[in-house]
């Protein structure tokens, strides 16, 4: 029977096809090697048959019905090495009962769809096509490369409810995830230290939180590296004693008036004043409550005027804004700002490093996104390497997450 079927549909090219047969609305094709057999040890030609294995292969589906490769394995005896093996399948993967082409198969239509509805359509089950994925995606971004890093950005994010934490490093230039470990804190990034050694990159700078411990994870491993604090984490940080402030007032104010308009105030307290809402008259309720509580209005203010910051034209006029800022801060007899002012001016090397390296964990914000959409549309994940793995493809997906 002809063999063109095999080598131009199938891309086969070691194999004649020998028959076929079509069982409950399948097709099976029986193949046998059509070269010599080889030793799949040492490659010698000096065996003996042991025997066949017979196995079939699920192959890509023709229309609606599924195909099969069905093939006696020859099991030899190699004179020269003494091994005992089957031959080399050199159109399947080891172990593995489909064959490489349905493996590409399956990944493009992972392309268009979920590995639920992938495995739904192809017949088989959850496990085949997340493993065919899985092995692919460890074959092209199980090692990210890290010698052209030059800047870098490290965060961390909630991988799912009860304080279970995975932190993420991305190349800042490229947007590519290079370092993903559970945990947070300097033992999640006790693996990639190394790793970078190695690659001798010559990293400039790295965009942090204000974490002791990123600091010195930074000092030991990249004291080249200038160290610049993300001003997304020291607003946040701030807006956080904001809110404790806000509750402290709403619990030490007697006016019931007062405490009616503090307590409604938090999430207006939050936002930037350009994205108050002005059908819901967020302005004009803000502007009442900080008229009539003085503290809760230098607060505010000096939030404001923290954000300005990051926008200043050079390095010199940000530290001067910056010891105007300390200076308001620790004028206004509020406890909470003094003490801010002294860890703004404990920091100030880090936060005004951002005008010789303007970089944020703002690339990394837009990624922790990409990721929420990935954990909800696949309900959570249950195998953490893959979720890792689905990690460092993430600059390749788009919006698309695959799962």
């Amino acid at each position: 029977m002809s063999t063109s079927l095999l080598y131009h549909g199938f891309g086969i090219r070691q194999h004649r096809l020998i028959g076929s047969e079509y069982p409950a609305g399948h097709i099976v094709f029986r193949l046998e090697q059509k070269k010599r057999i080889r030793c799949p040890v040492c490659g010698s030609h000096e065996v003996v048959q042991n025997g066949t294995t017979h196995r079939e292969f699920r192959h890509v589906p023709i229309g609606t019905k599924r195909v099969m490769l069905s093939w006696d394995v020859p099991r030899v005896k190699c004179e020269r090495c003494e091994a005992v093996r089957q031959v080399k399948i050199d159109f399947a993967e080891p172990k593995r009962q489909h064959t490489k082409g349905f493996e590409r198969y399956a990944l493009e239509l992972l392309k268009l769809g979920t590995i639920d509805s992938v495995a739904k359509h192809l017949g088989v089950c959850w496990d085949t096509v997340k493993d065919i994925e899985k092995r692919y995606l460890g074959k092209r971004f199980g090692k990210p490369k890290l010698k052209q890093v030059k800047r870098i950005a490290i965060d961390e994010f909630s991988l799912r409810k009860g304080h279970a934490y995975m932190t993420v490093v991305i190349d800042y230039d490229t947007g590519v995830i290079i370092h993903v470990a559970k945990g947070k804190g300097v033992a999640s990034l006790a693996e990639f230290w190394p790793r970078l050694r190695r690659s001798k990159a010559k990293v400039a700078a790295a965009s942090i939180d204000m974490s002791p411990a990123y600091i010195a994870a930074l000092r030991e491993n990249l004291p080249e590296a200038a160290i610049v604090f993300d001003h997304f984490h020291v607003v946040k940080l701030y807006n956080d004693k904001l809110s404790l402030f806000r509750q402290a007032l709403w619990h030490t104010t007697r006016s019931d008036k007062e405490r009616k308009v503090i307590k409604g105030l938090r999430w207006l307290l939050l936002k930037n004043r350009c994205n108050l809402d002005s059908e819901r008259q967020e302005a004009e309720r803000l502007a009442e409550a900080l008229r009539i509580n003085q503290p809760l209005a230098t607060a505010y203010y000096l939030k404001e005027k923290l954000q300005l910051l990051w926008s200043c034209n050079s390095a010199t006029e940000a530290q001067r804004l910056l010891d105007e800022w300390v200076a308001e801060a620790k004028a206004s007899g509020i406890d909470f700002l003094s003490s801010f002012a002294d860890t703004l001016l404990a920091h100030a090397y880090g936060i005004l490093a951002y005008y010789e390296h303007p970089i944020s964990s703002g690339k990394l914000e837009g990624i922790n996104n990409k990721i929420k959409v990935m954990k909800r549309r696949a309900y959570g994940y249950r195998d953490d390497e893959f979720f890792s793995l689905k990690l460092y493809s993430l600059h390749t997906q788009g919006s698309s997450c695959t799962h």
